[in-house]
Protein backbone atom coordinates (compact mmCIF):
# COMPACT_ATOMS: atom_id res chain seq x y z
CA UNK A 1 0.00 0.00 0.00
CA UNK A 2 1.19 3.62 -0.92
CA UNK A 3 0.78 6.26 1.65
CA UNK A 4 1.47 9.86 2.09
CA UNK A 5 3.38 10.77 5.48
CA UNK A 6 2.68 13.86 7.38
CA UNK A 7 4.06 16.75 5.70
CA UNK A 8 5.59 17.74 9.70
CA UNK A 9 9.41 16.69 9.07
CA UNK A 10 12.48 17.03 11.56
CA UNK A 11 14.84 19.89 11.14
CA UNK A 12 17.27 19.46 8.36
CA UNK A 13 14.68 17.11 6.35
CA UNK A 14 12.77 20.14 4.49
CA UNK A 15 12.14 18.79 0.84
CA UNK A 16 12.16 20.38 -2.24
CA UNK A 17 8.40 21.57 -4.34
CA UNK A 18 6.37 18.91 -5.56
CA UNK A 19 8.68 15.99 -3.78
CA UNK A 20 5.87 14.20 -0.95
CA UNK A 21 6.68 11.03 1.36
CA UNK A 22 5.07 8.34 1.03
CA UNK A 23 5.61 4.68 1.91
CA UNK A 24 5.48 1.13 0.19
CA UNK A 25 4.76 -2.27 1.01
CA UNK A 26 7.30 -4.72 0.27
CA UNK A 27 5.96 -8.11 0.98
CA UNK A 28 5.03 -6.70 4.15
CA UNK A 29 7.70 -4.59 5.07
CA UNK A 30 7.30 -1.00 5.35
CA UNK A 31 9.64 0.79 2.80
CA UNK A 32 9.66 4.81 3.00
CA UNK A 33 9.86 6.66 -0.46
CA UNK A 34 10.36 9.82 -1.96
CA UNK A 35 8.37 10.94 -4.85
CA UNK A 36 8.01 13.60 -7.25
CA UNK A 37 5.33 13.38 -10.52
CA UNK A 38 5.00 15.24 -13.48
CA UNK A 39 2.77 18.17 -12.78
CA UNK A 40 0.66 17.66 -15.69
CA UNK A 41 -0.04 15.10 -17.57
CA UNK A 42 1.48 11.20 -17.96
CA UNK A 43 4.63 10.73 -16.99
CA UNK A 44 7.28 9.64 -19.96
CA UNK A 45 8.83 6.70 -17.78
CA UNK A 46 9.70 6.78 -14.12
CA UNK A 47 13.32 6.82 -12.42
CA UNK A 48 13.78 4.79 -9.88
CA UNK A 49 16.82 5.93 -7.17
CA UNK A 50 18.45 4.02 -4.94
CA UNK A 51 20.88 5.86 -2.27
CA UNK A 52 24.46 4.45 -1.44
CA UNK A 53 25.86 2.82 1.69
CA UNK A 54 25.20 4.90 5.01
CA UNK A 55 22.73 7.69 3.31
CA UNK A 56 18.88 7.89 2.59
CA UNK A 57 16.48 8.51 -0.07
CA UNK A 58 17.36 12.31 0.61
CA UNK A 59 20.13 11.80 -0.88
CA UNK A 60 18.60 12.69 -4.36
CA UNK A 61 16.74 15.67 -3.28
CA UNK A 62 19.69 18.00 -2.56
CA UNK A 63 19.16 21.29 -1.30
CA UNK A 64 22.28 23.23 -1.16
CA UNK A 65 21.95 24.83 -4.17
CA UNK A 66 18.68 25.41 -6.80
CA UNK A 67 18.73 22.87 -9.18
CA UNK A 68 20.41 20.25 -7.13
CA UNK A 69 17.83 17.65 -7.12
CA UNK A 70 17.14 14.64 -9.00
CA UNK A 71 13.69 14.71 -8.15
CA UNK A 72 12.55 18.18 -8.82
CA UNK A 73 14.29 17.81 -11.72
CA UNK A 74 13.08 14.65 -13.31
CA UNK A 75 9.06 15.40 -12.20
CA UNK A 76 9.62 19.05 -14.23
CA UNK A 77 10.66 17.28 -17.23
CA UNK A 78 8.02 14.88 -17.62
CA UNK A 79 9.35 11.97 -15.63
CA UNK A 80 8.23 10.42 -12.62
CA UNK A 81 11.05 10.11 -9.73
CA UNK A 82 11.16 7.53 -7.27
CA UNK A 83 13.72 7.32 -4.53
CA UNK A 84 13.69 4.78 -2.42
CA UNK A 85 14.61 4.12 1.21
CA UNK A 86 16.70 0.77 1.01
CA UNK A 87 15.91 -2.02 3.62
CA UNK A 88 17.35 -1.30 6.80
CA UNK A 89 17.42 2.48 6.24
CA UNK A 90 14.34 4.84 7.38
CA UNK A 91 10.99 3.43 7.94
CA UNK A 92 12.53 -0.22 7.70
CA UNK A 93 15.48 0.69 9.65
CA UNK A 94 13.93 -0.55 13.63
CA UNK A 95 12.55 -3.94 11.96
CA UNK A 96 16.06 -4.52 10.01
CA UNK A 97 18.63 -3.65 12.26
CA UNK A 98 21.16 -5.55 10.36
CA UNK A 99 19.69 -4.86 7.07
CA UNK A 100 19.21 -7.02 4.27
CA UNK A 101 21.81 -8.58 1.81
CA UNK A 102 21.33 -8.40 -2.07
CA UNK A 103 19.26 -10.88 -3.11
CA UNK A 104 16.66 -9.88 -0.32
CA UNK A 105 17.33 -6.43 -1.17
CA UNK A 106 16.65 -7.37 -4.38
CA UNK A 107 13.68 -8.88 -3.38
CA UNK A 108 11.88 -6.42 -1.61
CA UNK A 109 12.58 -3.62 -4.11
CA UNK A 110 10.93 -6.17 -7.16
CA UNK A 111 7.62 -6.03 -4.19
CA UNK A 112 7.95 -2.37 -3.46
CA UNK A 113 7.90 -1.64 -7.27
CA UNK A 114 4.81 -3.98 -7.82
CA UNK A 115 3.26 -2.25 -5.03
CA UNK A 116 4.09 1.36 -6.71
CA UNK A 117 3.21 0.06 -10.26
CA UNK A 118 -0.24 -0.78 -9.11
CA UNK A 119 -1.07 2.65 -8.16
CA UNK A 120 1.03 5.08 -10.42
CA UNK A 121 1.64 5.51 -13.63
CA UNK A 122 4.87 4.69 -14.64
CA UNK A 123 4.84 5.77 -18.07
CA UNK A 124 7.02 3.53 -20.64
CA UNK A 125 9.08 1.49 -17.78
CA UNK A 126 11.25 1.99 -15.30
CA UNK A 127 15.20 3.14 -15.06
CA UNK A 128 16.84 2.27 -12.54
CA UNK A 129 19.33 5.24 -11.39
CA UNK A 130 21.63 4.29 -8.29
CA UNK A 131 24.30 5.47 -6.38
CA UNK A 132 27.18 3.46 -4.77
CA UNK A 133 25.93 0.54 -2.66
CA UNK A 134 22.74 1.40 -4.44
CA UNK A 135 24.55 0.25 -7.68
CA UNK A 136 25.20 -3.12 -6.51
CA UNK A 137 21.39 -3.95 -5.89
CA UNK A 138 20.39 -2.01 -9.17
CA UNK A 139 22.57 -4.79 -10.88
CA UNK A 140 21.12 -7.56 -8.64
CA UNK A 141 17.61 -6.62 -9.32
CA UNK A 142 18.45 -6.52 -13.07
CA UNK A 143 19.91 -9.82 -13.04
CA UNK A 144 16.88 -10.89 -11.16
CA UNK A 145 14.53 -9.62 -13.03
CA UNK A 146 15.46 -12.30 -16.21
CA UNK A 147 14.12 -15.35 -14.09
CA UNK A 148 10.65 -13.17 -12.73
CA UNK A 149 9.81 -12.99 -16.62
CA UNK A 150 8.00 -10.74 -18.35
CA UNK A 151 6.63 -7.64 -17.26
CA UNK A 152 3.84 -5.23 -18.22
CA UNK A 153 5.11 -2.32 -19.74
CA UNK A 154 4.30 -0.26 -16.57
CA UNK A 155 7.00 -2.28 -14.73
CA UNK A 156 9.46 -2.66 -18.09
CA UNK A 157 13.40 -2.22 -16.78
CA UNK A 158 14.62 0.38 -19.64
CA UNK A 159 18.13 0.47 -18.41
CA UNK A 160 20.34 0.64 -15.45
CA UNK A 161 22.17 4.53 -14.55
CA UNK A 162 25.08 3.67 -11.97
CA UNK A 163 27.67 6.29 -10.62
CA UNK A 164 29.82 5.56 -7.26
CA UNK A 165 30.01 1.98 -8.59
CA UNK A 166 33.11 -0.07 -10.28
CA UNK A 167 33.94 -3.54 -10.32
CA UNK A 168 37.58 -3.54 -8.80
CA UNK A 169 38.04 -1.50 -5.74
CA UNK A 170 41.39 0.95 -5.70
CA UNK A 171 41.01 0.18 -1.57
CA UNK A 172 42.33 -2.96 0.27
CA UNK A 173 39.24 -4.99 2.61
CA UNK A 174 40.55 -3.29 5.52
CA UNK A 175 40.24 0.25 4.21
CA UNK A 176 36.29 -0.46 3.36
CA UNK A 177 33.81 1.18 5.58
CA UNK A 178 33.61 -0.47 8.94
CA UNK A 179 31.22 -0.62 12.24
CA UNK A 180 32.93 2.70 13.51
CA UNK A 181 31.97 4.76 10.21
CA UNK A 182 31.29 4.66 6.66
CA UNK A 183 34.71 4.56 5.44
CA UNK A 184 37.66 7.37 5.08
CA UNK A 185 35.66 11.19 4.91
CA UNK A 186 38.20 11.91 1.97
CA UNK A 187 37.38 8.85 -0.14
CA UNK A 188 33.35 9.66 0.03
CA UNK A 189 33.50 13.55 -0.50
CA UNK A 190 36.46 14.28 -2.28
CA UNK A 191 37.74 17.88 -2.43
CA UNK A 192 35.55 20.67 -0.63
CA UNK A 193 35.32 22.71 -3.43
CA UNK A 194 33.44 20.28 -5.33
CA UNK A 195 30.27 20.73 -3.42
CA UNK A 196 28.09 24.06 -2.52
CA UNK A 197 28.20 25.65 0.94
CA UNK A 198 26.06 24.41 2.82
CA UNK A 199 26.12 20.92 1.56
CA UNK A 200 27.83 19.12 4.95
CA UNK A 201 25.46 21.56 7.59
CA UNK A 202 22.32 19.62 5.88
CA UNK A 203 23.91 16.73 5.25
CA UNK A 204 23.58 15.20 8.70
CA UNK A 205 19.77 14.52 7.59
CA UNK A 206 20.79 12.56 5.03
CA UNK A 207 23.51 10.23 6.40
CA UNK A 208 22.35 6.97 8.23
CA UNK A 209 24.37 3.95 9.87
CA UNK A 210 25.66 1.12 7.73
CA UNK A 211 23.85 -2.23 8.32
CA UNK A 212 26.22 -4.66 9.22
CA UNK A 213 24.98 -7.08 5.90
CA UNK A 214 26.05 -4.54 3.94
CA UNK A 215 29.39 -3.93 5.44
CA UNK A 216 29.74 -8.22 5.53
CA UNK A 217 28.98 -8.33 2.04
CA UNK A 218 30.87 -5.62 0.34
CA UNK A 219 34.61 -7.33 0.46
CA UNK A 220 33.05 -10.01 -2.30
CA UNK A 221 31.48 -7.49 -4.51
CA UNK A 222 34.40 -8.24 -7.25
CA UNK A 223 32.83 -12.05 -7.24
CA UNK A 224 29.27 -10.97 -6.96
CA UNK A 225 29.40 -8.64 -10.08
CA UNK A 226 30.91 -11.48 -12.58
CA UNK A 227 27.99 -13.50 -11.62
CA UNK A 228 25.51 -10.95 -12.01
CA UNK A 229 27.20 -9.29 -15.15
CA UNK A 230 26.08 -11.94 -17.61
CA UNK A 231 22.45 -11.88 -16.77
CA UNK A 232 22.34 -7.72 -17.91
CA UNK A 233 20.38 -7.71 -20.79
CA UNK A 234 19.35 -3.84 -20.57
CA UNK A 235 21.38 -0.66 -21.70
CA UNK A 236 23.95 0.10 -18.47
CA UNK A 237 25.73 3.71 -18.32
CA UNK A 238 28.10 3.90 -15.80
CA UNK A 239 29.68 7.08 -14.27
CA UNK A 240 33.00 8.11 -12.05
CA UNK A 241 33.46 11.16 -10.66
CA UNK A 242 37.13 12.94 -11.38
CA UNK A 243 37.75 12.12 -8.02
CA UNK A 244 36.37 9.20 -6.98
CA UNK A 245 38.83 7.29 -4.53
CA UNK A 246 37.03 4.25 -3.95
CA UNK A 247 37.05 2.21 -7.59
CA UNK A 248 39.39 1.66 -10.23
CA UNK A 249 38.37 3.29 -13.27
CA UNK A 250 41.89 3.25 -15.79
CA UNK A 251 41.37 2.19 -19.04
CA UNK A 252 42.21 -1.29 -18.68
CA UNK A 253 39.88 -1.77 -15.70
CA UNK A 254 37.02 -0.22 -17.64
CA UNK A 255 37.68 -2.58 -20.75
CA UNK A 256 37.74 -5.58 -18.30
CA UNK A 257 34.28 -4.02 -17.16
CA UNK A 258 32.69 -4.19 -20.44
CA UNK A 259 34.06 -7.32 -21.60
CA UNK A 260 31.88 -8.77 -18.49
CA UNK A 261 28.88 -6.78 -19.48
CA UNK A 262 28.84 -8.69 -23.03
CA UNK A 263 25.19 -8.91 -22.50
CA UNK A 264 23.69 -5.88 -22.13
CA UNK A 265 23.00 -4.02 -25.91
CA UNK A 266 24.94 -1.30 -24.82
CA UNK A 267 27.28 -0.09 -21.97
CA UNK A 268 28.08 3.67 -21.55
CA UNK A 269 31.49 4.59 -19.61
CA UNK A 270 31.34 8.30 -18.27
CA UNK A 271 33.51 10.50 -16.61
CA UNK A 272 32.09 13.43 -15.05
CA UNK A 273 34.74 16.43 -14.30
CA UNK A 274 34.52 18.76 -11.23
CA UNK A 275 33.11 15.87 -8.89
CA UNK A 276 33.49 13.37 -6.02
CA UNK A 277 32.26 10.10 -5.14
CA UNK A 278 28.79 12.09 -3.79
CA UNK A 279 27.90 13.20 -7.63
CA UNK A 280 24.08 14.21 -6.40
CA UNK A 281 25.36 16.23 -3.67
CA UNK A 282 28.08 18.62 -5.64
CA UNK A 283 28.15 21.50 -7.61
CA UNK A 284 28.15 18.09 -10.88
CA UNK A 285 24.83 17.26 -9.69
CA UNK A 286 22.69 18.52 -12.34
CA UNK A 287 24.93 17.64 -14.81
CA UNK A 288 24.97 14.18 -13.84
CA UNK A 289 21.31 14.23 -13.59
CA UNK A 290 20.59 15.48 -16.97
CA UNK A 291 23.40 13.24 -18.64
CA UNK A 292 21.70 10.62 -16.80
CA UNK A 293 17.73 11.65 -18.23
CA UNK A 294 19.34 11.71 -21.79
CA UNK A 295 20.39 8.28 -21.30
CA UNK A 296 17.13 7.59 -20.44
CA UNK A 297 15.38 9.08 -23.16
CA UNK A 298 18.26 7.32 -25.56
CA UNK A 299 16.81 4.24 -24.51
CA UNK A 300 13.07 5.03 -24.86
CA UNK A 301 14.18 5.75 -28.49
CA UNK A 302 15.74 2.49 -29.04
CA UNK A 303 12.65 0.61 -27.89
CA UNK A 304 10.60 2.84 -30.44
CA UNK A 305 13.07 1.47 -33.48
CA UNK A 306 13.74 -1.82 -32.05
CA UNK A 307 13.03 -4.88 -34.79
CA UNK A 308 9.88 -5.88 -34.17
CA UNK A 309 9.30 -9.01 -31.32
CA UNK A 310 12.76 -7.38 -29.22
Amino acid sequence: MTTAIPATTPPGSALSPGVRRITLDAAGLTLSALLAEPAHGAPRACVVALHGGGMSAGYFDGRAHPGQSLLALGARLGYTVLALDRPGYGASAHALPEGRRLAEQSDSLHAALDDFARRHDTGAGLLLLAHSYGGKVAFTAAADAERRGPRDAGRRLLGLDVSGLGHRYAVTARELPDEHGHGHWTRNWGKLRLYPPGTFRDSGALVAPMPAREREEAPRWPETFASLAARISVPVRLTFAEYEAWWRHDDDTLAELREQLAGAPRVTVDRLPGAGHNISLGWAARSYHLRALGFLEECLAQRECAPAGR
